[in-house]
C-alpha cells in the first residue's frame, strides 16, 4: 500500500473476512475500606450498562438473511488482525481526529460505562456493516459525539492513526446525510483511503439515544483484499434495524 501500512489491511479487511466473533489484596488500612464500596458501585453499574447494551444490541432475528457476530476487539482471538484494542494504544498526529480513529476502528468514542460491537453481513463476498453501542454517565454521550462533529469538521483534508508499529492513513474525510436519522442527534461521513494503488471509501454513522451512542461502520472488505476499488455503504436494513431498537 502506497500511504498506509499493514493495519489498514488489519482493520479494513481482516476483521471483515474473518467475522471477529483487577484485582488488589487488603491492606488493611481505612483508606482502602472507604474505597472498596465506590469500587463495587462502579462495577455494579458496567455490569448493569453491559445488560442493558445486551438487550439493545441488534441480533440475527433483527436482520433476515444476515449473519450477526460478536466482533468486539478487547475480546478477540484475532489479536494479529486488530489495529488497537484499546483507546490508548492509539495515536494521531491531530489530536483532534482521535473520534474518527475510533470510530472506524470499532473503539468507543469518550469514556463509556460499556459498549459492545456487532459485525453484520450477508457473507464475506459483501461490505460488512460494524455495530458498536456504547453507554454513558448522564451528559457524557452528547459530550462524546459533540468531539465526532468536531472531528469531521477539522481533519475533512484527512489523518493519519497509529498503534502497535501499524500506520493507517485516511486521505480525506466527508460529513454526508445519515442513512437514517433516530434519537436525539445524528451525524455521518465517509472517508477514503488508498491501498496497493486503489482507493476505497468507507462510511460511518453515529446516532445519539439519551446516553446511548450507537456508531455504525461499513467496509468492503474483499474489495481491498483484492485490490478492486470499493465503497461500502452503511446497510440501511442494519442501520434502521438497530436505530429501532434504541428506544
Amino acid at each position: 500500500m502506497n500511504r498506509a501500512t499493514k493495519a489498514t489491511l488489519s482493520t479494513l479487511t481482516l476483521l471483515s473476512l474473518a467475522a471477529l466473533t483487577a484485582c488488589g489484596g487488603d491492606s488493611g488500612s481505612d483508606a482502602d475500606s472507604a474505597e472498596k464500596p465506590a469500587a463495587t458501585a462502579s462495577a455494579e453499574k458496567q455490569a448493569t450498562a453491559e445488560e442493558q447494551l445486551r438487550q439493545m444490541v441488534i441480533t440475527k432475528a433483527d436482520v433476515s438473511g444476515m449473519d450477526v457476530s460478536d466482533a468486539d476487539v478487547s475480546n478477540s482471538d484475532n489479536s494479529e488482525f486488530v489495529f488497537a484494542k484499546s483507546q490508548q494504544e492509539v495515536t494521531v498526529e491531530k489530536p483532534v481526529c482521535a473520534p474518527l480513529a475510533y470510530a472506524m476502528n470499532q473503539l468507543p468514542l469518550g469514556e463509556p460505562q460499556a459498549d459492545l460491537t456487532r459485525s453484520v453481513s450477508k457473507g464475506l463476498n459483501d461490505p460488512f456493516t460494524y455495530v458498536m453501542l456504547a453507554a454513558y454517565e448522564s451528559g457524557q454521550a452528547e459530550s462524546a459525539l459533540t468531539d465526532l462533529s468536531k472531528a469531521v469538521d477539522a481533519c475533512a483534508g484527512g489523518f493519519t492513526a497509529k498503534a502497535n508499529g501499524n500506520t493507517s492513513a485516511y486521505e480525506s474525510v466527508t460529513a454526508e446525510k445519515p442513512v437514517a436519522e433516530a434519537g436525539e442527534e445524528s451525524l455521518a461521513f465517509r472517508s477514503t483511503l488508498t491501498f496497493q494503488g486503489v482507493t476505497h471509501t468507507v462510511h460511518t454513522q453515529a446516532v445519539r439515544s439519551g446516553d446511548t451512542l450507537a456508531v455504525y461502520f461499513s467496509v468492503d472488505g474483499m474489495a481491498i483484499a483484492n485490490a478492486r476499488p470499493s465503497d461500502a455503504k452503511l446497510s440501511p436494513t442494519v442501520v434502521k434495524a438497530q436505530n429501532a431498537k434504541l428506544g
